[in-house]
């Protein structure tokens, strides 16, 4: 398979644009986005073993890089991991090589998924995109950036209640014309 790198970040660049910072999911994202330090990675993999390679790769560099130059990490991968429950499954295995490289306390890794599913929730419950995504992506965070985000955000764990209240108020169709509005974005940049 053959992946249009350009255009997979285009759409998750848009993604963050329009979806994370523009209906504030994450009140921490735009000032990262707006002083270039998020580093987009497209793993071309399509089996978990070769993300895995990817995932200790970029987990290095992470902690190797400036945090004025590279606070955080988006690994996309579109062709490996597409069915959300073994994407949910792996993800104990990037937590055991954060762990294994000694990154505990330091970095960490969040997940988001075109088809994420909270436990519990309908897989049509809009409340699920506030961990969607364009594609497979995981988000490499340093553990520095998020302590310095949340004293600056007292009430830090209101966060996901209001994502909840947003997305509720937007709906199954904002979020769809959302997600076609980032799908246009990337085909224009």
């Amino acid at each position: 398979m053959t992946l249009d790198t350009a255009a997979i970040i285009a759409e998750t660049r848009a993604w963050v644009d329009r979806a994370v910072i523009g209906l504030n999911l994450c009140p921490f994202a735009k000032a990262v986005q707006v002083k270039g330090q998020i580093r987009y990675v497209v793993c071309p993999a399509s089996e978990p073993a070769e993300l895995l390679i990817t995932l200790c790769d970029e987990l290095h560099r992470l902690a190797e890089s400036d945090p004025q130059d590279v606070d955080t990490t988006l690994l996309i991968h579109p062709a490996a991991l597409t069915d959300f429950l073994d994407f949910n499954d792996f993800l104990a295995v990037a937590d055991a090589a954060v762990e294994e490289h000694g990154y505990a306390g330091i970095l960490q890794v969040a997940s988001f998924h075109p088809q994420f599913q909270f436990a519990d929730t309908h897989i049509n419950d809009v409340s699920n995109a506030t961990n969607r995504a364009p594609f497979p992506t995981l988000h490499l965070l340093r553990e520095s950036s998020i302590d310095r985000a949340v004293a600056a955000f007292p009430e830090a764990e209101t966060i996901f209640e209001a994502n909840i209240e947003t997305l509720e108020n937007l709906g199954a169709e904002g979020w769809a014309a959302l997600q076609a509005q980032c799908k246009r974005d990337a085909e224009n940049r």
